[in-house]
């Protein structure tokens, strides 16, 4: 157990899905694991482990921003033995050729702060993804025949968002959406040496404020979900 979680040793997969809410974590392991277990709920962030097609699988909630997330893939990673963590999110697209519901695969995540950059102090770190799993999640889309886009997001450290002139030269420079963990996912995978990826799925529109109701963000997550899984056991 650690601060955080309270699962036991072994009660956690190598492989890791991390949707940002606990109940979506919980609505994803009853959806696709085979008997899925309650290993944590401290605080009410959730976790379950299970098998998806006999591989074991752990989806975990990770919290909303880059300072819950830190602490939950610390702790699963270097006290739970977790190797692979895919985050599984929704985003708000920031092209115009990138639709609602569409699917993003995260390359790199632009940020302007992680819990992660007193480590660097004037170094500008690039966190990116895992090229193996970037390069399966591409193809289990493709073959799904899934609307999918492949390229840099950017990570926000706030919600509310008052920076116009940025997300106007994010734009500028072919910035595909917005979210708020994968930057520092993507430092923690790489100080670590273990693989992540985050698989996203738009459910808002910068440019024409369209926007998901919350009755259908669901059903239209269930791609990522299956993208992940098959990109981390492919």
């Amino acid at each position: 157990m650690t601060v955080h979680i309270g699962a036991q040793p072994g009660d956690i997969a190598e492989t890791v899905l991390m949707p940002g809410d606990p109940l979506r974590a919980k609505w994803a392991a009853e959806r696709f694991l085979d008997d899925p277990v309650c290993v944590n709920e401290v605080r009410g962030m959730l976790g379950f482990t299970g098998t998806w097609k006999g591989n074991r699988v752990t989806i975990h909630g990770s919290g909303m921003g880059m300072p819950s997330l830190s602490i939950y893939a610390n702790e699963l990673i270097k006290d739970y033995g977790a190797k692979t963590l895919i985050r599984i999110g929704s985003c708000g697209a920031m092209q115009a050729n990138v639709k609602l519901r569409d699917v993003i695969l995260a390359t790199t995540s632009s940020t302007l702060s992680t819990p992660s950059s007193g480590f660097f102090r004037e170094l500008n770190f690039a966190p990116s993804a895992d090229f193996g799993l970037l390069h399966k999640a591409f193809h289990v889309a493709e073959a799904r025949e899934m609307p999918v886009h492949v390229g840099g997001i950017y990570s926000s450290d706030v919600f509310y968002d008052e920076r116009p002139d940025l997300n106007e030269q994010m734009q500028r420079h072919g910035v595909l959406a917005v979210e708020m963990e994968a930057a520092e996912l993507y430092t923690l995978a790489a100080r670590y040496g273990c693989r992540a990826l985050a698989v996203l799925t738009v459910s808002d529109h910068l440019l024409t404020e369209e926007a998901l109701p919350s009755e259908d963000r669901q059903s239209s997550f269930s791609d990522m979900v299956e993208i992940a899984l098959e990109a981390a056991f492919a």
